[in-house]
């Protein structure tokens, strides 16, 4: 067998079947793009999801990828198995409707077996086919050399995972012999298929031929696709595992170097592969959440509490308590990224490149787990505490996952301490809490299916089609080159004309209107005849799959196939979105002048109305800084600069100082607008000739949307005006009420009577405090009785809690009865207060008790400690029947 690093088999991999046609796809970034269905790219063919459905169509059918991909299902398995990873890379060649199973199988079996490429030996490997697909073990047996008896008829062999393209499949296996032989010969599982380590599977060849369509019975017929795919996935790990003979994928050029590292970091662990120790586990689990943490920060995602930021905190988390039981103390991970990007380095040069901006963010997060490990155990404390005081033997998976969840204290952490004070923990609770969180993130995604099914109509489109909205916004003699509905049956079709008050799709041979991309909206117009006649409206415009702008129009009159029409974009809309386009560009530009370089967009929107820019930060942006901005921004708008762009390669547009988004991908050839000397951007949407188009510049708000993340929304023109103009109305009125001659008398005005207002707020405190004092003695010597425990009631007229608080501290001061109970009512509310002495404690009366036993009467309910409780109501009514309970209460204790 050959000696290949992992470099080398992913290059291998890729120049073979470069070599049969097919084009290298780089691999795309963790975070799908325009698909809501997935929380990460998860497989090699997820990014190609769009040439499988049909809803865009390569230019090369053939096409061939290394994509790193993150699976977060099973993260409690990682390190604990042989090949479980968060992070892992996925090797394919994709056939879109090209070659099929006569080319795909032979070109499989080459590139394992031929010595100038893998060089497998042959009598290590098996396939396994679909019984049923008895073309595939033709080609088997007949196209390769492939030992008699390895070929294997295995039922689970079809690919099917619902609506969509789905068919039989053929894995292969490779024999690693009777050293990792873990069941006996005469084991059902002992096959290659089977459940066992011996047998390993490096390949899966799909052969995407059918449609699983809706309301599909298991007898029914799958539908051949209009288009036979290819989907094929050999993942990286398990395949270097096998040329570097290791036991676990762990054990390769992949990971090693990662632990090697972890090791210098812990008080003495060792890695052993033969062990099975909880030390080798954390090893593991370090190098791999380490690997998955740097691509997924380095594609641009930041840590939080959902979605896949919460997958990150999660996994950094992780990461650190297996540090802790290394004995590795302090801020450790940040020095495993170079690690992580010296080993892909071939392959993802940007780790390297972008290591200190993903330093930074790691470096923060683990500095905030710490606190809250701190912070955490104090939490952790009291829930053992009521838990042993309340005699119970377990902590509930509620308050489990409370601590996980919303403090971020892991499960595992919660359970060690909980074992030391002879508690166990509610899993099954703390699991039940968990899937209904991850049934609210699943339903808070799109409902669109995981794939699509294919339409032919829009897959087979291929006229030509020009967008010129770069220079023109309306179009003479533009030819309708498709019109897309409904058949008579329902069934999209290309129609040879249109009728009065049907919803079609159009393509035109040149057209003027934007399709929407990139955060910026779609234009809207009018179709019209050459006598300015409007026979359609546009009312949204998208991107076909061959690369033709799609036009939705609502139909006005009657037109045909191949009609000649004008097409003029709707200017209000079209100017007021380039406004805010150019001056999202600008805001980009200001942020990064005024608060500091390592600030990169994480999104944006860009509507006629507003516009919308999230961009990384830690905390809020001062309103020092947001002045700041505001200036700037005005300043360039009212130098009048120019707006320009032109169309060049990546290198020549970085070298112009051409700012990318941090974790996009970009094609050879890239749009670069720039507005002046002020700012350069890789781009593709529509912008202003020059600044001062804008007119004005008005940040409406700032906020946070995650850890990291901030969103700053804000107008330009008219907007940016009527916003100016509501605030001085605003200003005014305030003006009047507190009699100020001139708007900027006005903050003066409002400290004199805020001052006013905390003088009288001291004079009525002080009030207060004196009625209290004289309700107390009243209240203190009406003292009831009730099987030997004495008890006061009394309803008081007092403002609100803090005045029943008073009378309470004044009965602790002699404790004049077992039981105080106080109520008052308050804006049509009532406020109920218990307290119990430390005798009435000792005799088992429980004021937290007390008052969830009485509060209901009033309409609320509360709680509190054994010594002092607090609840609300909404029926003052009620409030006598909450006194009588009292004595209920003292009776049953």
């Amino acid at each position: 067998m050959k000696e290949l690093n992992s470099s080398q088999i992913r290059q291998m991999f890729l120049d073979f079947f470069a070599s049969k046609g097919h084009e290298i796809v780089p691999s795309k970034n963790l975070i799908p793009q325009d698909d809501p269905t997935l929380l990460w790219i998860n497989s090699g063919v997820a990014t190609l999801k769009k040439y499988f459905d049909g809803s865009a169509v390569p230019e090369n059918p053939r096409i061939t990828n290394a994509q790193k991909a993150i699976r977060t299902n099973d993260i409690e398995n990682v390190g604990k198995t042989a090949r479980h990873h968060t992070l892992f890379e996925m090797m394919g060649n994709f056939s879109i409707g090209d070659y099929f199973k006569e080319e795909g199988i032979p070109w499989a079996w080459e590139l394992l077996t031929s010595p100038k490429w893998y060089g497998l030996d042959k009598e290590l490997l098996y396939v396994t086919v679909y019984p049923k697909d008895t073309e595939a073990k033709k080609i088997w047996q007949e196209k390769t050399d492939i030992p008699e008896g390895h070929i294997y008829e295995v039922e689970d062999n079809f690919w099917d995972i619902g609506e969509g393209p789905s068919g039989p499949d053929s894995e292969i296996f490779f024999d690693r012999g009777k050293d990792f032989q873990d069941l006996p010969d005469n084991d059902p599982e002992m096959y290659p298929g089977g459940e066992n380590e011996r047998y390993l599977e490096i390949w899966n060849i799909v052969f995407s031929q059918f449609n699983h369509l809706p309301g599909l019975t298991d007898n029914a017929q799958y539908p051949e696709l209009p288009h036979k795919n290819i989907d094929t996935g050999m993942g990286l790990e398990r395949v270097v595992s096998v040329f570097q003979k290791g036991r676990t994928n762990f054990d390769t050029d992949l990971f090693l170097p990662i632990i090697k590292a972890t090791e210098a970091l812990s008080d003495g662990f060792k890695y052993d592969s033969l062990v099975n120790s909880e030390s080798n586990t954390s090893f593991k689990v370090i190098a791999d959440h380490i690997r998955a943490v740097t691509f997924a920060i380095g594609d641009g995602a930041l840590p939080s509490n959902e979605g896949r930021g919460y997958v990150i905190r999660r996994l950094l988390r992780r990461a650190v308590l297996h540090g802790q039981k290394l004995g590795i103390t302090g801020e450790f991970l940040t020095q495993l990224v170079p690690v992580v990007g010296d080993i892909m380095q071939s392959y993802y040069p940007e780790i390297l490149e972008n290591t200190p901006k993903i330093q930074k963010i790691i470096a923060a997060e683990e500095k905030r787990f710490n606190a809250t490990l701190t912070g955490g155990l104090a939490l952790l404390n009291q829930v053992i505490n009521q838990a042993k005081a309340e005699g119970k033997t377990q902590l509930s998976g509620i308050d489990a996952f409370k601590l996980s969840d919303t403090y971020g204290f892991p499960l595992e952490l919660t359970q060690e301490q909980a074992a030391e004070a002879d508690l166990t923990v509610d899993i099954q609770g703390f699991n039940d809490a968990l899937q209904a969180q991850r049934t609210r993130a699943r339903a808070a995604r799109a409902n669109d299916k995981s794939m699509g099914i294919q339409n032919a109509v829009l897959t087979d489109l291929k006229v030509d089609s020009q967008y010129v909205g770069w220079s023109v916004t309306a179009v003479d003699n533009a030819k309708i080159m498709a019109i897309i509905g409904q058949d008579d049956q329902g069934v999209d079709a290309l129609l040879s004309s249109a009728v009065k008050g049907q919803k079609l799709q159009l393509v035109f041979d040149k057209t003027p209107f934007y399709a929407e991309m990139g955060g910026q909206v779609a234009d809207y117009g009018e179709v019209l005849t050459a006598t300015g006649k409007v026979i359609a409206r546009v009312i949204d415009v998208q991107n076909a799959p061959n690369g033709q702008h799609i036009h939705t129009v609502d139909v006005l009159c009657d037109f045909k196939l191949t009609d000649t029409v004008n097409l003029q974009v709707d200017m209000a809309r079209h100017i007021a979105v380039s406004k805010n386009h150019t001056a999202t560009h600008m805001l980009d530009q200001s942020l990064r002048n005024i608060i500091g370089g390592d600030i990169h967009q994480a999104g944006s929107l860009v509507e006629p109305e507003y516009l919308r820019f999230d961009f990384t930060n830690e905390g809020p942006v001062s309103e020092e800084n947001i002045e700041k901005i505001e200036t700037l921004m005005n300043h360039e708008i009212a130098n009048n600069l120019p707006v320009s762009w032109l169309e060049t390669d990546i290198e020549s547009a970085k070298k112009m100082g051409a700012v990318a988004v941090f974790g996009e991908k970009y094609g050879a050839l890239v749009r670069v607008v720039s507005i002046g000397d002020f700012n350069k951007e890789f781009d593709g949407g529509t912008h202003v000739k020059s600044t001062a188009e804008l007119g004005l510049f008005k940040i409406v708000s700032e906020s946070g949307i995650g850890a990291g993340v901030r969103r700053i929304e804000a107008v330009t023109g008219l907007q940016a005006i009527a916003l100016y103009q509501a605030e001085e109305n605003a200003l005014k009125a305030i003006a009047t009420t507190v009699k100020a001659q001139r708007l900027t008398d006005v903050p003066s005005k409002v400290a004199d009577m805020q001052l006013e207002l905390k003088a009288t707020q001291r004079k009525l405190e002080s009030l207060e405090s004196q009625l209290a004092n004289a309700a107390a003695t009243e209240v203190f010597s009406d003292v009831k009785t009730s099987h030997g425990h004495s008890y006061i009631t009394a309803q008081l007229q007092v403002s609100g809690m803090d005045g029943l608080r008073q009378v309470a501290d004044n009965w602790k001061m002699s404790y004049p009865s077992d039981v105080l109970v106080l109520a008052a009512t308050v804006d049509g509310r009532v406020n109920l207060i218990v307290t119990a002495s430390p005798s009435a404690n000792a005799a088992g009366i429980k004021a937290g008790e007390l008052i969830k036993a009485i509060a209901p009467r009033v309409g609320g309910g509360g709680g509190g400690r054994p010594d002092m409780a607090q609840a609300g109501g909404k029926n003052p009514a009620g409030i006598a029947e909450a006194f009588a309970d009292v004595a209920n209460y003292l009776a049953k204790v």
